[in-house]
């Protein structure tokens, strides 16, 4: 496996150069306008080359299985979508659309579905009907889809955050025996490397930078989606429980959820694109972007870091639930208030060094 890592790893770097000329040329390029304020034009490829370079890694790597053929073909029908929304702008009720057919297709063709919920609640475990059970499984996907494309506002965050969610994923799988997804989740991560690193400017600078694109959140989304239904909901595979898939996407997950809530209560569209995500706050209270950045992904980190832990030592499903729910509250009370808590602070500091300021002055 390590030729494995090594070759997508250079797939991955070398398709990124060739795309971008590519999208260049016919026009797939992200251009500033009063939502995006970067430079110039950047080539919307990172997904495309992810999953490009995915494709030929698990197919040349790994036993080629009906599942992962199913997965593959779901992930391309995504990301050619999302590279359809980059050049045309689709609507968001034709994504919708897509998104729900491709559920329905790894529900009824595959099997694999969000039934089982667990001991959320104490003693017995919470299992849904296949009514019930279709219908989560596709607002799972649909939502998994829409929250990490909502992240990736900032450079480096979708994939920092993508990153931090399959590097646990893989932890999961390696610890419960299945090497297998392990792998999967592990190449994933070494494709996104060279992504992430041409999208930060490194090393080659700014001149070479590129976006992931709708195609990429999506691809992104859905694997995660399929990833966490794998390992919580299927008896040869299970890996976890199913509430600790909360905390293996928490940032991605809270923040959509925030954002969708505050949306509606203002009377607009959940869909409506703005500037009020976690990445935009942390930007107007003074954060830089690296700073931002470094912010989230550790706090991300945390928190899966946590429900692994809590995972392997046996820590109650209903105390995982309540302290993700617990945890949700104070996200989202603070995103609320956070102007109010800013000015606060402010002050209070404030008048802190205005005090201490007066007591040097007076000795």
């Amino acid at each position: 496996m390590i030729n494995a890592y090594l070759f997508v790893f250079l797939v991955s770097f070398i398709s990124l150069f060739i795309m971008r000329k590519v999208a260049k040329r016919i026009g797939l390029v992200d251009k500033p306008n009063e939502r995006k304020h970067h430079k110039g034009v950047i080539p919307l490829i990172g997904g495309i080359s992810i999953f490009t370079t995915l494709c030929i890694g698990l197919l040349l790597f790994l036993p080629v299985t009906e599942t992962l053929l199913m997965y593959l073909a779901c992930a391309a029908v995504l990301v050619v979508l999302g590279a359809f929304d980059d050049y045309f702008d689709v609507s968001f009720k034709i994504r919708l659309i897509v998104q729900t057919g491709i559920s329905l297709v790894i529900i009824f063709a595959g099997g694999h579905s969000l039934h089982n919920l667990g001991f959320l609640m104490g003693s017995e475990t919470i299992m849904l009907s296949s009514a019930v059970s279709g219908f989560i499984t596709i607002l799972g996907v649909i939502g998994a889809i829409n929250a990490f494309n909502m992240v990736d506002g900032i450079d480096g965050l979708l994939g920092g955050l993508a990153s931090v969610t399959f590097a646990a994923l893989a932890t999961v799988f390696y610890y419960s025996g299945n090497d297998y997804l392990a792998h999967v989740c592990g190449l994933i991560v070494i494709a996104m490397v060279p992504y992430i690193m041409l999208n930060l400017g490194f090393p080659l600078g700014r001149r070479f930078k590129v976006f992931m694109g709708d195609a990429g959140s999506m691809f992104i989304g859905f694997t995660v989606v399929w990833m966490l239904i794998r390992g919580s909901q299927e008896p040869a595979v299970i890996a976890f429980k199913p509430v600790t898939a909360l905390w293996l996407i928490a940032i991605p997950l809270m923040d959509m959820a925030t954002i969708m809530i505050r949306r509606v209560r203002k009377g607009q569209s959940p869909f409506k694109p703005d500037r009020e995500h976690l990445h935009h706050i942390c930007q107007r209270l003074g954060l830089s972007s690296y700073m931002t950045l470094f912010l989230i992904c550790t706090v991300a980190l945390i928190c899966a870091f946590f429900g692994i832990w809590a995972d392997l030592n046996g820590v109650s499903e209903s105390v995982m639930f309540f302290s993700f729910l617990a945890l949700f509250g104070v996200y989202f009370m603070t995103i609320s208030y956070i102007w109010r808590i800013t000015t606060f602070v402010h002050k209070l500091f404030g008048k802190r060094m205005s005090v201490q300021l007066q007591a040097e002055i007076s000795k």
